[in-house]
């Protein structure tokens, strides 16, 4: 609990405070019940801090978005969180807070929002929740596999900086985003020795020494070239190797048999380009399950066209 309360602290730190209640819970202040504050939540794992046994009184604002005032005492048993959103208070009486955490499979999970590059900039994203996960609940919600690719996030010619997965101005700026770690450079070398990639493995023992924006772009060049996909390739699998024992998400029985539907109808097209010598995965977009900010899902074929120097892969959406 004493980690729970640590999260709970950073959280209203960084004015971050998004309960998972309905309109009837914030009405009826008589029934103890628990609830969830959003503590994680993306591809990967959805995670809440819970109040147990707990009761509300006060207003909570749903859409605020501006700055936050809280705080927390005990009183016998009952601990009391109060939380201010601009004049309006809220508090909470709680008998104990949990850590509770679904996490979930994502490697074949993506979402197409920038054009160009779409496999580089799918990489990054799956990269980057990764490491969230990683740096927010930590290693032992990560397999081994996992861990070792959370170094990634910091091997800028992967990262943001190079292959960004959201537009511009959704970018959350980045401290030495630019500046690759050892830990992340000496991941990429295993890799590309494991396809026997000789000369990414010479450009990154240089990039070791000579890291600027040059170099990096120089690599962020190579990673597209026809020449080091094999590499590329890779590590796709071992995402989806190190995320595979995670379960998939479970939606309505409606929801889930459209959504089975057009993946079988992904698959057999896929079957289809792979025979003709075609290159094609298989993707999906989904929404939470906890907090179902949305029901929409999509179905992609991710599909490699004939080139020369650089890979180049159409996005195809399967209804």
């Amino acid at each position: 609990m004493e980690r729970a309360f640590a999260m709970l602290a950073e959280l209203l730190q960084q004015e971050q405070f998004e309960l998972l209640i309905s309109e009837e819970d914030q009405t009826d202040h008589s029934v103890e019940t628990d609830i969830r504050l959003v503590y994680l939540m993306n591809d990967a794992v959805e995670s809440f801090l819970v109040f147990k046994e707990a009761k509300m009184t006060g207003k909570y604002l749903r859409d605020y978005e501006g700055m936050l005032d809280a705080t927390l005492s005990k009183e016998e048993e009952t601990y009391i969180l109060t939380v201010w959103q601009d004049d309006q208070a809220l508090t909470i009486f709680f008998k104990q807070l949990e850590l509770e955490v679904h996490l979930y499979e994502y490697g074949e999970v993506a979402h197409f929002w920038v054009p160009g590059y779409e496999y580089l900039r799918l990489l990054e994203y799956q990269i980057a929740i990764l490491r969230d996960k990683y740096d927010y609940l930590g290693e032992n919600y990560c397999t081994d596999i996992e861990k070792k690719l959370a170094q990634l996030a910091d091997f800028p010619p992967l990262n943001d900086t190079c292959y960004p997965a959201v537009p511009e101005k959704y970018l959350v700026p980045r401290v030495n985003g630019w500046r690759p770690t050892k830990a992340a450079i000496d991941v990429m070398i295993e890799l590309a020795g494991e396809v026997n990639d000789r000369s990414m493995i010479r450009n990154l023992k240089l990039y070791r020494k000579c890291h600027g924006r040059w170099m990096t772009r120089r690599i962020a060049g190579m990673l597209c070239q026809t020449i080091h996909q094999q590499l590329i390739v890779l590590i796709f699998e071992k995402m989806q190797e190190g995320t595979r024992h995670y379960s998939k998400r479970i939606f309505d029985e409606k929801i889930e048999d459209e959504f089975n539907r057009r993946l079988k109808k992904a698959v057999k097209w896929q079957q289809k380009l792979i025979a003709s010598g075609i290159r094609a995965l298989v993707y999906r977009e989904e929404p939470f399950t906890t907090a179902k900010d949305s029901l929409e899902f999509h179905v992609y074929l991710m599909i490699d066209e004939k080139c020369r120097k650089n890979r180049k892969v159409r996005i195809e959406e399967v209804r």
